[in-house]
């Protein structure tokens, strides 16, 4: 079998499909992995009516969306690999499996819920529970920035970013979740500690998500304003890219799992401010990018340093192209 790093063009290119419900958090981990792939992955997407969908993840797919159904998402031909994430496609990758006769390649990120028997690999951030011999862990979740737009996009900054004197403090804000709440005092305190970091000589540059409710948002850019710092009025291009790839350091708030694993691909400190509420699944992530000196907790002032750059998407589309190229020799198919 081919090891880890041999030329690709001595591998076959597989094709994939991207499986989810249309979420676009499942959608963008799966399709940064397919990606790092190397291949243009087939995006499908189930929409199980009721009470199928109810019966998630552990019931059968609604039979409207049955592979030999006009218009289903999971038609032939069959993938080599199928990605999936979320409740709603594990019973979709489970048929895709049986339909298949077992040809496809199947993966699926996160937890299903179901147990480690969901799909050929399954793939779990360590602050998660399940393991097994087809079980990834990895501290971080995969998603769609590479180096080399990190690099891009630190070459060409906007010019509202690259008017900022250094060091520039990304501040990635996002609201009330499932598990945080902003309560008026969260944001009273949010806003004075980056005042505090404003008036030690850092420039702010940030922008809401669409979580952010609009009291967080005023106080965020009210701080802003009064330190000449650069807030984005929602107007032209998302500058997520642009903000985490010219920062010395990224402010993020805790309620967003994604924003800070993907804030660790940079290489530079994490400071995490933490709102109300919590959850020990956030509380683990954070503690163990603490252990890794790439996350700190936010107190209104910089600390940290450097750090060679956390990325678990090459990693996790690794292990599916060698857990796929075996699974090929096991079905007596060629290699090369």
């Amino acid at each position: 079998m081919p090891r880890t790093g041999e030329a690709m063009h001595e591998i076959p290119k597989p094709t994939v499909w991207v499986l989810t419900d249309g979420k676009a958090g499942d959608e963008g981990q799966c399709l940064g992995v397919a990606e790092r792939l190397g291949v243009l992955p087939d995006i499908r997407r189930v929409k199980p009516r009721a009470p199928f969908a109810w019966l998630m993840p552990r019931g059968p797919i609604d039979p409207r969306e049955a592979p030999d159904r006009a218009g289903s998402p999971i038609r032939p031909p069959f993938p080599d690999i199928a990605i999936a994430s979320g409740r709603r496609a594990v019973a979709y990758l489970r048929a895709v499996k049986k339909a298949s006769n077992g040809r496809s390649f199947t993966v699926f990120l996160k937890d299903p819920r179901t147990g480690a028997g969901a799909a050929d690999l399954i793939w779990v951030s360590e602050h998660d529970a399940l393991r097994g011999d087809n079980v990834l862990v990895t501290t971080t979740s995969p998603h769609r920035l590479t180096p080399e737009k990190l690099a891009a996009a630190r070459a060409a900054p906007p010019a509202p970013i690259a008017a900022l004197p250094v060091p520039r403090v990304a501040v990635l804000v996002g609201g009330d979740s499932r598990h945080h709440r902003f309560t008026p005092a969260d944001i009273e305190r949010f806003a004075a500690a980056l005042d505090a970091l404003a008036q030690s000589g850092a420039s702010l540059m940030g922008s809401p998500s669409r979580r952010t409710s609009p009291a967080l948002a005023s106080a965020i850019s009210a701080v802003f304003a009064s330190h000449g710092g650069w807030w984005w009025d929602g107007s032209g291009e998302n500058p997520y890219l642009a903000l985490i790839a010219n920062a010395d350091a990224i402010v993020v708030t805790a309620d967003s799992t994604n924003m800070i694993g993907e804030a660790t691909a940079t290489g530079v400190p994490v400071l995490v401010f933490e709102p109300g509420g919590g959850h020990a699944k956030i509380t683990a992530l954070i503690a163990a990018l603490e252990r890794q000196g790439a996350a700190h907790r936010f107190c209104g002032r910089l600390e940290g340093k450097a750090y060679e750059p956390i990325d678990s998407t090459p990693v996790i589309a690794d292990a599916i192209r060698q857990g796929w190229l075996r699974h090929r020799i096991a079905l007596g198919l060629d290699v090369a």
